[in-house]
């Protein structure tokens, strides 16, 4: 029985720290409690709460207007510039001159000679050279060069026609052409015809005053004594002659259609060939639909 005893003590023993070692078990912390996630909704207003955000960090610079860049940099921007300054001076200008007004003084002298070049082979400007005493000036080159009223005069005067002048043209080179127009229409040396919208002088054409006579009381008289007929008289009388008024709808004519040719109908029993068989066919004839 010793041995049995012995067994089973041994049996006993490894029960034991089988046991131990599965009570020594590893401690784990507590399990972190689950989100909630966000409903759709919710979602929904903080990307718009964000949106919101982001617009209203954006400047708010309207996109049909040009950025503005400050000062333009380009030759050719200083050349309109330029241009426009000689436009509203009436004498002429140095280039020293529009250097300055430009603020161009401290440039590189390679710039300066280009904006130069240009000035001097444009259409727009006038270039007198260095004489004695004087240095080369820049002045603007109007379409006519027209800048007081007595040259509007002498230059509609020794015109060979009697077309008129375009007072846009005029406007461009000289800034007070419609307050001169005006004063001369008034004192009856000029004939103008003025826009409807604004009243702007748009031609003008000399009055001569050779051309202006008087007329007798009697002549005047007998003029406001011819009666004009009525509205729609005038008319009336062409219908009677046959005559159709040009304010009146003619009534349009409608195109003749062309007449169709008649279509050929196809024969119902068609041809007969068999004639001498006619005593053994039958004829069914009769039968077709």
């Amino acid at each position: 029985m010793s041995y049995l005893q012995n067994k089973v003590q041994s049996f006993n023993a490894n029960l034991g720290s089988v046991a131990g070692k599965i009570s020594n078990k590893r401690t784990v912390g507590p399990s972190p409690k689950p989100v909630a996630s966000p409903t759709p909704s919710a979602a929904l207003e903080t990307s718009k709460n964000d949106l919101k955000r982001k617009r209203a960090d954006l400047p708010q610079v309207p996109f049909s207007q040009p950025a503005d860049t400050g000062v333009g940099q380009h030759i050719m921007t200083q050349v309109t510039y330029a241009i426009d300054h000689l436009k509203k001076r009436d004498e002429p200008q140095t280039f020293a001159a529009i250097l300055e007004y430009l603020s161009m003084q401290t440039r590189e002298e390679s710039y300066k000679k280009a904006l130069e070049k240009i000035l001097i082979q444009h259409d727009k400007v006038n270039y007198e050279s260095k004489r004695e005493g004087r240095p080369a000036v820049f002045s603007f080159r109007p379409v006519h060069n027209i800048r007081s009223a007595e040259s509007l005069l002498r230059y509609l005067q020794a015109q060979h026609t009697a077309q008129g002048l375009n007072v846009k043209e005029l406007r461009d080179g000289w800034p007070g052409a419609e307050d001169a127009i005006s004063k001369l229409e008034s004192e009856g040396k000029l004939l103008v015809t003025r826009n409807k919208k604004d009243n702007h002088a748009r031609m003008v054409w000399p009055n001569d005053p050779s051309l202006n006579f008087e007329l007798d009381d009697e002549f005047k008289a007998i003029w406001h004594k011819i009666k004009l007929p009525e509205p729609g008289a005038l008319a009336d009388e062409l219908e009677k002659e046959g005559l159709t008024p040009a304010n009146k709808h003619r009534p349009t004519k409608k195109p003749v259609k062309p007449q169709e040719k008649p279509k050929r109908k196809a024969r119902a029993g068609g041809k007969t060939t068999n004639v001498h068989m006619a005593g053994v066919l039958r004829d069914y004839s009769h039968l077709k639909k």
